[in-house]
């Protein structure tokens, strides 16, 4: 390994004043990443097997640690739908996406899997998980092959900038000294679950090299309301299984229609289908100030009005002594009997002969189109994945290149790419893992050497 790079390369960010390891371009990689996530982990496999001498430089203790309690502790590792449902669930970015996506794909992320030697199954929503429902299972492989592979790796040793000459990299200046390197991947994520180490690391970094950089918001995160009965926690803990939830913009204007399970807590909305309506929450709250938006919460979908209407008419005929409001907890919980009842403002504990067929009316209606006021979402740093990231316009889609600085290439979360959660985010991670560290490596090894 060897260079030629000058005396006087520059720094984009703040370069820790003592070094403790002194380092010269004479130890030059092919292929430095940045980041042990999935993206990174995947960057370095495809980079090594390109034929690059590759190093993997990790802030924290060991790799991986987002992965590990993704998919609540299972690792939910892709999604096997087809690849235009598949897109249907990419929101931030989809077509800059397509050209990772077609050169390794989902079905290309259950395959490498399954030549690893992980017992892949299918469940609900085509989502994708190891047998052993451990994502330990899925880390340890990873790990596992990517040092069989000749990966070197490199722990605990935070990376504070680039290192750049005349518009093209030349390594990364790390806590304890600079690494030299032909090309570097950057996949240190976004800002969601900082915890794991995601903190928004490198978007000084790129923003000096002439990156924009979109403002990170949160997405795949719990909703917050100031609706009374929400506050008041008469339903806090409750959950419903296969409601419709629709998001309202000033009272007509549909941002979004999402179907799953909910659970009512203490602050608001949570649960895989309030999750999914937050990119729409986050995405009105940046265009439009103080925007007044509903969630519109259908409890017993695949009732329609007039028949639960004609349900409870029927029962006012022949059950005349029945209280209507046990009636009403045939169907519904009992807990959202009695707010749906003060929302109505009808008294549950009165036999339904004695029940107005308008209050019949009124009842189902809040039963179909329950509102709850959303007010936001919980902070990013309660998100499951992040939006925003590095402008895409700045990114070649079909190597991940940079368009300003030669060699530099970007992976994962770091982008401003999302999806819902359900193996969505993990395969774009893998899928632009996989491109950089592949181009990566060819961009190395045509470096004159």
């Amino acid at each position: 390994m060897s260079s030629s790079h000058s005396s006087h390369p520059s720094v984009a960010s703040f370069t820790p004043p003592h070094p403790t390891i002194d380092s010269t371009p004479s130890n030059t990689w092919d292929v430095l990443i940045v980041g042990g996530g999935p993206a990174g982990l995947m960057a370095s496999i495809a980079a090594r097997t390109s034929g690059a001498t590759t190093l993997l430089v990790e802030k924290g203790n060991r790799l991986g640690r987002k992965l590990e309690i993704s998919g609540g502790g299972r690792c939910n590792v892709t999604n096997a739908n087809s690849l235009s449902e598949f897109m249907e669930n990419v929101l931030g970015s989809p077509r800059f996406t397509l050209s990772a996506l077609h050169r390794f794909s989902n079905q290309d992320v259950q395959i490498f899997f399954e030549d690893l030697g992980i017992r892949l199954k299918e469940e609900d929503r085509g989502r994708v998980f190891p047998v052993s429902d451990k994502a330990a299972t899925v880390v340890h492989a990873l790990v596992r092959y990517a040092q069989s592979l000749g990966v070197q790796v490199v722990l605990e040793n935070p990376v504070t900038g680039i290192i750049t000459q005349n518009s093209r990299v030349c390594g990364v200046q790390t806590r304890n000294g600079p690494i030299w390197a032909h090309t570097v991947v950057i996949a240190t994520g976004g800002c969601s679950v900082p915890q794991t180490g995601s903190s928004g690391d490198a978007y000084p970094w790129v923003r000096q090299l002439g990156h924009q950089v979109v403002d990170p918001y949160p997405t795949e995160v719990p909703l917050t309301s100031d609706t009374p009965w929400i506050i008041k926690k008469l339903v806090q803990g409750l959950s419903l299984s296969d409601v419709t939830v629709q998001i309202r913009q000033d009272g007509k204007k549909i941002l979004t229609t999402e179907r799953g399970d909910l659970l009512f807590t203490h602050f608001g909305l949570s649960g895989p289908v309030a999750l999914r309506c937050s990119h729409y929450i986050s995405t009105a709250l940046r265009k439009a100030v103080n925007p007044s938006l509903t969630a519109i919460i259908d409890i017993l979908p695949d009732t329609p009005e007039d028949e639960l209407q004609t349900w409870l008419l029927t029962e006012k005929s022949t059950s005349s002594r029945r209280y209507l409001s046990s009636l009403l907890t045939q169907r519904l919980p009992e807990r959202l009997v009695a707010v749906i009842l003060e929302q109505t403002g009808y008294n549950g504990y009165q036999p339904i002969v004695q029940v107005s067929d308008r209050a019949i009316v009124s009842i189902c209606q809040a039963c179909k189109q329950l509102q709850v006021h959303i007010v936001g979402t919980l902070p990013l740093a309660k998100a499951t994945v992040t939006g925003g990231g590095i402008a895409t316009q700045d990114i070649n889609p079909r190597s991940m290149e940079s368009k300003h600085c030669q060699g530099l290439f970007f992976a994962g979360e770091v982008i401003d790419i999302h999806a819902h959660t359900g193996g969505y985010n993990i395969t774009l991670a893998f899928s632009t893992g996989h491109l950089a560290g592949q181009q990566a490596a060819l961009s190395a090894l045509d470096f004159p050497h």
